[in-house]
C-alpha cells in the first residue's frame, strides 16, 4: 500500500485500493501554522480584533487559527498591551452557554500538547505575557508569548491550542522571511496601508501559503475562493474556481468530423 506522510496529524493517510482503480484525486489540508505580519503603517484598531478572534476562536483549533504575530519592532509596545487587555476579557467555559467565548480543548492529549508548549516557552526563555494555566477539564487559558526566536522549534511547530506567539520584525523582507520559514502554508496575513507591500506580499517574493490575506486575518475563507495550502499543509484546493478539478481527471479528446485523413508520409494506400 501507498502511504503518505501527514504532517500535523498522528499516523499515516494511506491511499486506498478501490480510490486508485477509479482514479480518484487525493486532497489533504493539515495545519497552517499561520501568521499575521504587522506592518509599520497598520491600523492597530483593526489589528487588535483580528488577531484576538483570529488566535483564541474556536480554541485555537482551527487549521487557520492565527499561532504567529510578525510585528513591526516599532508597534510591538502598543500591540501587545492591547492584545493582553482583550484576553483578560474573554470568558471561557462552555460554549452553549452565552457569553463564553472560548471552549474546551478537544481531547486530554490536546490539553498535554499545550501544557509542554508553554512549559518549553519558559525553558526557553519566552515571556508569558497573559495565560498559560490549565484551567479544569480541558479548558485552558488563551496565552500569549514573546521573547522566544523566530526560528526555534517550538516557534515552528504547530501546536493546536490557543497559543500565540509575537515575533518582531524590522523591514518587510525579515517579515516575509519569518512567515516563510515553517514547514507549513495554509494561510498568511499582512496589515498595512502600502500599495507596495500589498502587491508584494500578494506576488512572487511574497506569501508562500495557499491563502494570501491583506488587512483581513487568517481565520475564515472566502466561500469564492479556492481553499488550501501548500508546502506541508498538503495539496488540492476546495471552494472557489478550482474545486471542481478534485472531482474530475483530464482526458484530451480529438474529433475528426471529416470523411479524409490526410498524411504527409508520401505513402499510397488504394
Amino acid at each position: 500500500e501507498r502511504e503518505v506522510k501527514a504532517k500535523g496529524v498522528e499516523g499515516l493517510i494511506e491511499i486506498s485500493n478501490p480510490n486508485r482503480a477509479r482514479k480518484g484525486q487525493v486532497k489533504t489540508e493539515l495545519g497552517g501554522n499561520n501568521a499575521i505580519t504587522v506592518m509599520e503603517d497598520a491600523d492597530i484598531g483593526m489589528l487588535v480584533p483580528a488577531v484576538c478572534f483570529a488566535s483564541f476562536g474556536t480554541a485555537g483549533q482551527r487549521c487557520t487559527t492565527t499561532r504567529r504575530l510578525i510585528c513591526h519592532s516599532s508597534l510591538i509596545g502598543e500591540v501587545v498591551p492591547r492584545l493582553a487587555k482583550a484576553y483578560g476579557q474573554i470568558n471561557i467555559g462552555d460554549p452553549l452557554v452565552k457569553g463564553n467565548l472560548c471552549g474546551p480543548l478537544h481531547t486530554t492529549g490536546a490539553v498535554e500538547s499545550y501544557r509542554a508548549a508553554i512549559e518549553e516557552a519558559k525553558s526557553l526563555g519566552g515571556k508569558i505575557e497573559v495565560g498559560g494555566n490549565v484551567l479544569h477539564g480541558r479548558y485552558v487559558e488563551p496565552t500569549i508569548i514573546t521573547g522566544l526566536p523566530h526560528d526555534c522549534d517550538l516557534v515552528k511547530r504547530e501546536t493546536f491550542a490557543p497559543i500565540l506567539y509575537v515575533l518582531p520584525h524590522n523591514s518587510f523582507e525579515e517579515a516575509v522571511s519569518i512567515n516563510n520559514e515553517v514547514a507549513q502554508g495554509l494561510s498568511s496575513s499582512i496589515f498595512t496601508k502600502n500599495t507596495e507591500y500589498i502587491f508584494r506580499w500578494v506576488g512572487p517574493e511574497g506569501a508562500d501559503s495557499g491563502i494570501a490575506n491583506v488587512n483581513i486575518p487568517t481565520n475564515g475563507a472566502e466561500i469564492g475562493g479556492a481553499f488550501g495550502g501548500e508546502k506541508e499543509t498538503g495539496g488540492g484546493r476546495e471552494s472557489g474556481s478550482d474545486a471542481w478539478k478534485q472531482y474530475c481527471r483530464r482526458a484530451t479528446c480529438t474529433v475528426n468530423y471529416s470523411k479524409s485523413l490526410p498524411l504527409a508520409q508520401g505513402i499510397d494506400f488504394s
